[in-house]
């Protein structure tokens, strides 16, 4: 029997299967859970990185660590909230590693601030946010989408990046601002709606 591997049989209409399948080191279930997570997680790394083929790239290597630690995934849990974490910290962790950004953060003036009342970003839909979003600096980007969008706590966000908390609150705040200018740029029939 030297040689032979035996297969294991999933269903891959059914992720309990297809992940005993994938700890059992099934290359066939592992191409499963990828193909079945593909566009998910694809969308959520273009969020974080620069362009398609960075996103490529944090995705493939996020799947490797969800297969290297399948078996501590808690089955207690949504699968697809635990592969975001992976996906968001990989991102993160790409970012942090780009030594021009961390030399951007370390120089960074964090003593400004921004409130408004009547937010331009309210009136917008979803999608076009998304789109503009993607014309931020890539700090601002990051910090807004981890505040706004993943639910992170700017002490989080701070934690992940490895910022201080009052740049990051300043990184959020410029965000808001920039986005604002951004939208009213884009849609002027706005500008007198937010005044």
């Amino acid at each position: 029997m030297h040689g032979f591997m035996l297969r294991v049989i999933f269903d891959p209409n059914n992720l309990e299967s297809v992940i005993d399948a994938c700890l059992q080191g099934n290359r066939s279930a592992q191409r499963e859970l990828f193909k079945k997570y593909f566009g998910y997680g694809k969308s959520i790394c273009l969020r974080y990185t620069a362009s398609p083929e960075e996103a490529e790239e944090v995705l493939n290597e996020s799947f490797l660590k969800v297969f290297n630690s399948l078996g501590r995934y808690d089955r207690s849990q949504p699968f697809k909230a635990w592969l975001r974490t992976i996906l968001v910290h990989t991102a993160i962790s790409k970012y942090r590693k780009n030594r021009k950004y961390r030399d951007y953060y370390a120089s960074y003036d964090d003593s400004f601030e921004y409130s408004a009342d009547d937010d331009v970003i309210s009136h917008i839909a979803a999608d076009d946010v998304m789109k503009v979003i993607q014309q931020l600096k890539p700090i601002y980007k990051t910090v807004f989408l981890l505040y706004v969008v993943d639910g992170y706590s700017l002490k989080e966000i701070s934690e992940l990046l490895q910022i201080n908390a009052a740049t990051i609150r300043s990184h959020f705040s410029r965000a808001r601002l920039r986005l604002q200018e951004l939208m009213t740029d884009q849609y002027p029939h706005l500008r007198q709606r937010c005044r």
